[in-house]
């Protein structure tokens, strides 16, 4: 079982470098932390970087829209320099209201724009001379991307639930970030990541499956609240986030339950739209019980296809963050 943790700094970067290293030191393999309407990731991936020293250290995501792909790949040369060759890119489209009412830039062409950013940070990081002709971006001057390179190519995972976006992902990434992704359908998720590698010429295992894993640990006093909070992002995606998400979980089996939340909220009936997820369908998609028993739900995922499990970081000291993370890697 390979573990992650998903982990933000904020005014509390202090302590959460703490349980950062706490999870490094117990195996955890790779660090990763996003950005959406907040502060930039790329100053707290800097010193992820410089205060860690075996795991991977990602972007969970970054969107493609406010920063030029060589942007990026000027981001993450000097952070490739600072981990001396550990960093992870991760990239997502994010949502046109983030992009386009946020970042004030229109939300077009999502998918191609994936593969072109893939494409362009690619040849960036190997240092090839930029001549580059796509759809969205065209450049034939011959920049190239200088300085004392660790490694040569710098993985690429992308944020993907669509089954085109799942496609290209196989044809180009390295890994893939899916979130709210049924424990059930990750053999189904390697199949058709599989067959993409497989028709571009690359092996069947191209792809890592790195899904990000809310855990929710019961005590016996805190159940209700503990099921409520594990129902709560169900809720906002199916309902807030715009139509991939719940369209994506009605594909994937739960259909009744998306249309009663939809038709919950549509009336504004917050309690019912939450009501509408059933214990199935947060069983299937969270970990939630007593602490005993988290490690081997996760165990559980990992054998169905999960490879690399994304933990949020948890809460409370950093005593109680470390408990927790070792809990976590327990099975039996």
């Amino acid at each position: 079982m390979r573990l992650g943790v998903l982990a933000g700094g904020g005014n509390a970067w202090r302590e959460s470098l703490e349980k950062v290293r706490i999870a490094e030191s117990l195996g955890y393999e790779m660090v990763g932390s996003g950005e959406a309407w907040g502060p930039s990731t790329v100053p707290w991936m800097t010193l992820l970087a410089e205060h860690t020293e075996r795991m991977s250290v990602g972007t969970g995501i970054l969107n493609i829209y406010s920063r030029s792909p060589a942007a990026i790949a000027q981001e993450f040369a000097m952070l490739e320099i600072v981990s001396g060759g550990r960093m992870v890119c991760g990239l997502g489209s994010s949502g046109h209201r983030v992009i386009e009412h946020f970042h004030g830039v229109p939300f077009e062409k999502p998918l191609r724009r994936l593969r072109e950013y893939a494409e362009i940070i690619n040849l960036l990081m190997r240092g090839d001379r930029l001549e580059y002709e796509g759809e969205i971006f065209r450049m034939g001057r011959g920049f190239r991307l200088d300085y004392e390179r660790p490694r040569d190519h710098v993985p690429i995972y992308i944020a993907a639930i669509t089954p085109k976006s799942i496609q290209q992902t196989g044809e180009i990434a390295d890994g893939i970030f899916p979130i709210h992704w049924p424990k059930n359908r990750f053999h189904a998720l390697r199949q058709s990541l599989s067959r993409a590698s497989e028709a571009t010429g690359r092996p069947a295992d191209s792809v890592t499956i790195a899904p990000f894993t809310n855990v929710y640990v019961t005590d016996g006093t805190n159940d209700e609240a503990m099921w409520q909070a594990a129902r709560q992002p169900l809720f906002h995606y199916i309902n807030r986030m715009g139509d991939f998400y719940w369209n994506m979980l009605a594909d994937n089996g739960f259909e009744a339950e998306v249309v009663g939340s939809r038709a919950a909220w549509g009336d504004r009936d917050r309690d019912g739209a939450m009501q509408a997820i059933s214990d199935d369908m947060v069983r299937e998609i969270e970990v939630i019980g007593p602490l005993q028993s988290v490690g081997e739900q996760l165990a559980e995922r990992a054998a169905s296809g999960a490879e690399l499990q994304m933990v949020w970081m948890p809460g409370g000291s950093v005593a109680e963050a470390g408990a927790q993370l070792e809990a976590l890697l327990r099975v039996g």
